[in-house]
């Protein structure tokens, strides 16, 4: 009986399929009712403003997700959709602006310095330099991050001349650098780089084998490239336009190695000749970002000003004497790369900008492209209805507002930034970057995918997104290794605390003074959205790990390996640990965000976001199985919970997106009447 249930019903389903494929297929002549050249037969684009509610205010919610700068944000959007620089062309009835990707590699390149130019007349970077205090410095990021929205190579040119270069004089140098070079850096009447990376070290800065010494008959310094691995590689602005560049160079004082300082060099004449002794070639052509001149320098004992060597942290006399206050080299070292956390905090926010723009393209695509029917004469359903769909993308976009609010929370203590703060900066925007990048790759692909074919064609954008922020895996820190790093500073304070016999302060560790949190035995629906719960087992995971962490080092270390080999060796609970970190990290700043906001809806959805935010982290992390920190059981309830919450959320998908506040330009045709952009018309147009 049960074969012949089964058979029957395959059969049903067999029969069922056949009815809807023939009503797909059948010759609409056929039917007497109606005439071939009726447009209902044909899909008709039905904006989704028409049927989706708003059961929130979109313009309260994106000063939440935004955060600062709004004025100044749409002041900048509206500067480039006016501009014809900025490549506007009129899909649909609409006008889209985003770069021309069919240009050549040196198009784009003199395309990124014509609408630097065209900014920079409209006083768009005032005060990038010169300004001071938390307001300036956000402003400065607020439209950093509307310039990416538009073309990440443009946002990395200048991110290179004023974050690096710029803030190299800034932080590195004293007030002799400000006062030469800073004004003249915001005007453009020089152009910056950035040489560190070299073709053999790239992470491990303190291996660079560039070399400075010091001539003291001449009150000079000399740089040179001592051999092929030490050529400068990958310098953002070097291949084409920059005409100084900041060197890191092993500084060698009377054959004594002083470790990493950073000098200016200058590398062309103001009408773009290269520099005698500097050999200077391009890197190529790139999967993206091909509006950055990358380039590669060598120096053939080039001699500089003893004044250009960036003297904050240390100083060479005229006589050739090494001054500094720091003795220790290591303090030294580090005191060097803390100012370097702004390109992290940047590329931090860039991703998630750019994950809103695919989750805002796909989402919008999603509520009006249809596939199939549920029955045989039923409509065709929208994508966005499949409960596959909705899970697929709604988790993502809970992600993106989590970290949405934790690259605000970044920008907020790096301005306000004293040296006390410097190392929770440090871990924080070491976490943030990794994370986040690896977040936007992630949300980028599934994007792609989610639009079908329409994801591939390049003026829907999420394909060269893909392109452009790839490197942001690799540059600023490799993400594996920052990721090492924050569990090396957190086992650090772990042991600091053990040895002293002192309570966590810092990091967000407090949570490891209190009692263990403990996990009820059978989990509910109401359990499991409560901040109380979701709080708990990301303290929970956090503190075991961190303590299995430090008892693996400690193992290794007893079988007579040393420190750092010991860190090698246990990095598979070092990368459990790091992500246990961030994600608690990211929980406590929605939770405070969530906390701000008045009740009402607003904050009822936030709610929605944030458990489906914690939910999702405990679906996707196995550590959560592997350590025991919920059984399978309740796994089994917390999966549940996230397909629920994908219900709730699907109502609000379009008000989520729109609350992001990208305008309608900096998206793309399929994000709106796709119908109308694919006409025949359109090509005639």
């Amino acid at each position: 009986m049960a074969s012949q249930s089964s058979s029957s019903s395959s059969m049903d389903q067999i029969s069922w399929r056949t009815s809807v494929l023939a009503r797909h297929l059948r010759d609409p002549s056929t039917n007497s009712s109606s005439s071939p050249l009726e447009p209902s037969i044909c899909l008709q684009f039905a904006a989704p403003e028409l049927s989706e509610k708003l059961d929130f205010d979109v313009e309260s919610m994106r000063r939440v997700t935004d955060g600062h700068n709004l004025e100044d944000r749409d002041w900048l959007y509206g500067m480039i959709i006016q501009s014809s620089l900025f490549c506007p062309r009129d899909r649909g009835g609409r006008v889209f602006v985003s770069p021309d990707y069919n240009q050549s590699m040196e198009q784009q390149r003199e395309m990124t310095m014509k609408r630097i130019g065209y900014m920079l007349d409209r006083g768009v970077f005032e005060g990038w330099l010169t300004g001071r205090g938390p307001e300036s410095e956000m402003r400065k990021f607020a439209l950093l991050e509307v310039i990416g929205l538009f073309d990440q190579s443009l946002a990395v040119k200048l991110g290179v001349h004023f974050f690096l270069w710029g803030g190299a004089i800034q932080f590195f140098g004293t007030k002799r650098h400000h006062d030469k070079w800073l004004k003249d850096t915001e005007k453009y009447l020089i152009k910056g780089c950035f040489a560190m990376t070299e073709l053999g070290h790239g992470s491990n800065v303190r291996g660079i084998e560039t070399v400075t010494t010091y001539d003291s008959s001449t009150g000079e310094f000399v740089v040179n490239t001592p051999c092929e691995s030490a050529q400068k590689y990958w310098i953002g602005g070097a291949a084409n336009h920059a005409t100084h560049t900041i060197v890191f160079s092993q500084l060698n004082i009377n054959g004594t190695s002083q470790g990493v300082h950073a000098f200016i060099v200058q590398i062309r004449e103001a009408d773009g000749t290269i520099r005698p002794n500097i050999r200077i070639a391009d890197c190529g052509h790139k999967i993206g970002l091909n509006g950055v001149d990358n380039g590669r320098i060598w120096f053939d004992n080039v001699r500089i000003p003893r004044e250009n060597l960036l003297n904050r942290v240390a100083d060479v006399s005229a006589d050739g004497q090494y001054l500094s206050s720091i003795t220790d080299p290591d303090q030294r070292f580090a005191a060097f790369l803390a100012p370097l956390t702004s390109g992290r905090v940047t590329i931090s926010v860039s991703a998630i900008y750019s994950a809103k723009v695919s989750l805002a393209i796909a989402i919008r695509y999603a509520l009006t492209r249809r596939a199939f029917s549920i029955s045989p004469n039923g409509p065709e359903v929208l994508l966005l209805d499949y409960p596959t769909h909705q899970r697929r993308l709604l988790p993502l976009v809970a992600k993106t507002y989590a970290m949405g609010f934790g690259g605000s929370y970044l920008k907020s203590i790096y301005v306000k930034r004293t040296p006390e703060a410097n190392k929770v900066i440090h871990v924080v925007s070491s976490a943030f970057k990794a994370t986040f990048t690896w977040h936007n790759m992630r949300t980028l692909q599934e994007c792609r995918e989610a639009c079908g074919g329409q994801g591939l064609k390049t003026e829907n954008r999420i394909g060269h997104l893909k392109s452009d922020h790839d490197v942001q895996s690799t540059f600023e820190g490799d993400n594996n290794v920052l990721m090492q790093q924050v569990s090396k500073a957190l086992i650090a304070e772990y042991l600091v605390a053990q040895k002293r016999k002192k309570p966590f302060k810092g990091l967000g560790l407090e949570h490891m003074n209190e009692a263990c949190p403990v996990i009820p035995a059978q989990l509910t629906a109401s359990i499991v959205r409560s901040a109380e719960f979701q709080t708990a087992i990301f303290r929970l995971r956090e503190r075991d790990l961190l303590t299995r962490f430090a008892a693996e080092v400690s193992n290794h270390q007893a079988q007579g390996q040393n420190k750092e080999y010991a860190f090698i060796l246990s990095y598979q609970v070092a990368e459990d640990l790091a992500r246990a970190f961030t994600e608690r990290t990211l929980l406590q700043i929605f939770l405070d965000t969530e906390a701000a906001v008045s009740d009402g809806p607003l904050k009822n959805v936030l709610g929605l976001l944030r458990s489906m935010y914690a939910l999702i982290c405990l679906e996707e992390d196995a550590s959560f199985l592997r350590y025991g920190y919920l059984s399978p059981e309740n796994a089994a309830v917390v999966r549940k919970e996230v397909t629920k919450l994908c219900s709730e959320l699907r109502p609000r998908a379009l008000s989520l997106v729109s609350s992001f506040g990208i305008p309608n330009a900096f998206l793309s045709p399929i994000a709106f009447d796709w119908i109308a952009a694919n006409s025949w018309a359109s090509v005639q147009h």
